[in-house]
């Protein structure tokens, strides 16, 4: 059985890149859109776009709106 091979993305959208945030700020419309559950867009979070753990849930706390965070103090 043969590996999937990963998308790639472009050095200006990795950590340091000048357009970072902004593909930071479209991050929660992925989450919240249709389509893979939520542990395959976990792991491109991080595999391909390749955000920190930091990064994702903040991404997921505002696709959420802050529902993340509410259930942790709850």
């Amino acid at each position: 059985m043969t590996k999937k091979k990963l998308p790639t993305i472009k050095a200006e959208y990795l950590p340091g890149g000048a357009k970072r945030q902004e593909l930071l700020d479209q991050v929660p419309g992925y989450l919240q859109s249709p389509g893979a559950d939520q542990g395959t867009k976990h792991l491109f979070c991080l595999e391909v776009l390749k955000l920190t753990e930091t990064e994702y849930l903040e991404a997921l706390n505002k696709a959420t709106n802050g529902g993340v965070m509410e259930a942790a103090w709850n």
